[in-house]
C-alpha cells in the first residue's frame, strides 16, 4: 500500500516535469494530453493503494478489472469521505475528457488549449487549468498520507 502511495508521487514528479520543462517550452495540446495522462495515472495508484487495503482489511472479496469498476467500489467504500468521493468523480472527468474529440487552438503559444467536446459540453483546458489540476492532485496525495488512508506519513 505505501507502494502504491510512492508511485502516485513518482508519477506526479514526472507531471510536474512536464508542467514546469515540457510545456513551458513546447507549448502543444499534446504535452497537455500527457501531463493529464499522467495525473490520471497518479490517481490510479492511489486507486489501487486503497482497494488493496480493502482487501486486506476484508472490505471488499473481490478487487475489479476494469477501472470504472474499480473507482465506484472506492466511492462505494468511501462514501463519507468527501475528498476521496470529490477526487474520483475528477479522475472520471478526467478520463472523459481523455476520450472526447478535441480540438486544438494557439499551439506555440501561451495561451495554447485543448477544447473537448464531453457529454455535448466543451471542456476547455490550458495552462492555468493544468496547474489548477496538478495543485488539486498533489493536495489529494497529500491528504491520503496525512490521513493515514494508506500506509501512513513518510519518513
Amino acid at each position: 500500500m505505501k507502494e502504491c502511495l510512492d508511485n502516485s508521487r513518482e508519477e506526479l514528479k514526472r507531471v510536474d516535469h512536464l508542467i514546469y520543462v515540457s510545456l513551458k517550452y513546447t507549448r502543444t495540446v499534446d504535452v497537455i494530453r500527457s501531463i493529464i495522462d499522467r495525473m490520471t495515472a497518479a490517481i490510479d495508484c492511489i486507486i489501487a493503494g486503497l482497494i488493496e487495503k480493502a482487501k486486506k482489511e476484508e472490505k471488499t472479496e473481490s478487487i475489479p478489472t476494469q477501472q470504472g469498476l474499480r473507482v465506484n467500489l472506492v466511492k462505494d467504500m468511501y462514501k463519507d469521505d468527501e475528498k476521496i468521493y470529490a477526487m474520483m468523480e475528477f479522475y472520471l472527468s478526467l478520463k472523459k475528457m481523455m476520450r472526447a474529440p478535441y480540438t486544438k487552438d494557439q499551439e506555440f503559444r501561451r495561451h495554447v488549449k485543448m477544447t473537448s467536446t464531453v457529454e455535448g459540453k466543451e471542456e476547455i483546458t490550458n495552462i492555468d487549468i493544468i496547474h489548477e489540476h496538478f495543485e488539486k492532485i498533489k493536495e489529494f496525495v497529500n491528504y491520503i498520507e496525512e490521513k493515514h488512508v494508506l500506509d501512513g506519513p513518510r519518513e
